[in-house]
């Protein structure tokens, strides 16, 4: 299914909502090999509960109706989106036509929303891939920043609390307190940070003046759209050529130019434009590594602090991660510490805990 002007004009009458949320469940990420894969990557995925990591995200949206929920994703995944949600409308599934990077498939689903909506919509940006335990809070602070997209137009980004030093994170530099709403503190910026060394993580964490940036954007699309023409002019001509004639998508969006939202906008406006929502109890972790999994379910540990899923059996063994996929293949494991198991269709992967990182150097 490729995009058609159907897709942008469904509707004649543009009705206000309460926002527009778009989820990005695009990514064929390998760190989780063998369980994750390009033809089936992490977010579809009983990772870490009874539901896929990607409805999981589409429930924590539950405060929305699902004909106000986007997924942009590509062609290889609409499958696993029809079957495992249902519910959600198949015109707002926005299927690229090449993998872009998130600016362009980020303006194209602002694109698609002003469009249908106009420029004052506010759109939500989750993912597919991220888990976050705390769905009150994530509710909250969502609220709260459509509420101060809405009234000040700025673009806003939810940021969390870092739980120690994390190098596989970004950070972003918190600027002078700007308001404060239901308990939630609002912050100007001062600047962002990719992926930092150990040392500079810890004396960010140390400092106390750094939040870890999600990517988590809530703005009105047409604020999005303005600075996408101010920052990033080529993308914005193609992106409004889609929207006057779209059918062009097909050619025209795999034209875009492959980089981040961070690179192409955030980082190049104002930061007088920018709010950052802290969430200082979300429980968010992209879950990038098993070790990052291991950390985020603790609670589902046995007391020797091994975390197993499927038909694991163990003696002697701690601080341990086995997964298990296949339905009638036991597996036991005896006397060992520290050890990543994991075993699926795809392959069985074994590493010390701690060196998982390194998958994709042999991948």
């Amino acid at each position: 299914m490729v995009l058609s002007s159907r897709i942008f004009f469904v509707a004649n009458h543009r009705k206000p909502s309460k926002m527009k949320a778009v989820i990005l469940a695009g990514g064929g990420g390998t760190r989780l090999w063998p369980l994750s894969t390009p033809e089936k990557p992490k977010q579809f995925h009983k990772l870490v509960s009874e539901k896929t990591l990607f409805q999981e995200a589409v429930d924590r949206l539950d405060f929305l109706e699902p004909k106000d929920i986007y997924i942009a994703t590509n062609a290889n995944y609409v499958h696993y989106i029809k079957d495992q949600v249902p519910e959600i409308p198949e015109e707002n599934i926005i299927e690229e036509p090449a993998l872009r990077d998130t600016a362009s498939c980020i303006g194209l689903a602002a694109a698609i929303i002003e469009a249908r909506h106009g420029p004052d919509e506010v759109m939500v940006v989750a993912y597919a891939d991220h888990l976050i335990q705390n769905k009150d809070e994530f509710r909250k602070t969502i609220l709260i920043a459509k509420e101060v997209a809405t009234q000040e137009g700025t673009l806003n980004i939810v940021e969390v609390t870092p739980e120690g030093p994390n190098t596989n994170y970004g950070y972003v530099h918190l600027g002078e307190k700007h308001n404060e709403i239901d308990g939630t503190t609002i912050y100007k910026v001062q600047g962002f940070t990719e992926k930092p060394t150990a040392t500079k993580a810890e004396e960010f964490v140390a400092l106390g003046e750094y939040l870890w940036n999600t990517g988590i954007y809530v703005w009105k699309v047409g604020k999005l759209m303005e600075k996408f023409a101010k920052h990033a002019p080529a993308t914005h001509k193609k992106l409004a050529q889609i929207q006057e004639l779209p059918g062009s998508l097909e050619n025209v969006y795999p034209t875009l130019e492959k980089i981040s939202i961070d690179y192409a906008i955030i980082e190049k406006i104002d930061p007088e434009e920018i709010r950052i929502i802290e969430a200082s109890n979300l429980g968010w972790s992209d879950v990038g590594t098993w070790e990052s999994i291991y950390e985020e379910l603790q609670k589902a540990q046995d007391k020797n602090k091994n975390l197993t899923k499927g038909q694991v059996q163990l003696l002697d063994s701690k601080d341990s991660i086995i997964y298990q996929t296949h339905e009638h293949k036991p597996t036991k494991v005896v006397g060992v510490d520290d050890l990543i198991v994991i075993d699926s269709e795809e392959g069985l992967f074994i590493c010390k805990k701690g060196e998982s990182g390194k998958i994709k150097k042999i991948l």
